[in-house]
């Protein structure tokens, strides 16, 4: 569809009918000991990208993509500081540029701040991605949730929920989408392989 911006992730977008609706906020939870950032680096080589993160240093997100597949062009990397690092967050949105993708790796400490302020960073990030074409990706760790988390999910346009199982022999990675405002939620889970790049596995599950 002409009105979708791609992810990047080939396999998602032909699922998502080209993608994600501009000026979408875009939900990644997953486990923290997971590949999700696979995910993450691929949205961010599809466009310019605002990378803030709220937990590891500018200098380890650099060092981790540039690892990546040999890094990721048009990425500008911010830390948001001490916690509370709602603050930050909220002026660094403002300086998103237009059609930009904006990461933030991981929202768990903003999830931390007061519902009352949190509510309204959440709804001031939704105009400047509606006013700029972009999309805002939040990166969230499975566990125990801080309190705001049902109001992250709730106001996210789109939801992808990585489940990663170590407990066979084999790790296995799978991504379901079980919301997409104004679009088709998936009805089943994708299964991929999150070693050199993002891709479909196709090897066949085994009772």
């Amino acid at each position: 569809m002409a009105d979708r911006l791609p992810t990047g992730i080939s396999v998602l977008d032909r699922q998502l009918d080209g993608g994600i609706p501009p000026g979408s906020i875009l939900l990644l939870s997953a486990d923290p000991a997971s590949q999700s950032e696979s995910l993450l680096y691929e949205i961010a080589a599809a466009r310019g990208t605002l990378y803030v993160t709220t937990v590891r240093s500018e200098e380890a997100i650099r060092d981790a993509i540039e690892r990546y597949r040999g890094g990721v062009g048009r990425l500008t990397i911010r830390d948001a500081g001490d916690y509370p690092p709602i603050d930050n967050a909220t002026r660094l949105v403002r300086e998103l540029p237009e059609s930009s993708n904006l990461l933030i790796d991981v929202v768990d400490p903003l999830e931390e701040a007061d519902s009352t302020r949190y509510r309204a960073f959440l709804n001031e990030l939704q105009t400047h991605m509606v006013n700029t074409g972009s999309i805002a990706v939040l990166h969230a760790m499975h566990g125990d949730p801080p309190a705001n988390r049902r109001l992250t999910e709730h106001m996210a346009d789109v939801v992808f929920d990585l489940q990663t199982d170590t407990s066979g022999s084999q790790i296995v990675n799978r991504l379901a989408v079980p919301k997409f405002r104004g679009g088709s939620a998936l009805e089943e889970t994708i299964k991929l392989k999150l070693t050199d790049g993002v891709t479909i596995d196709t090897s066949r599950d085994i009772a």
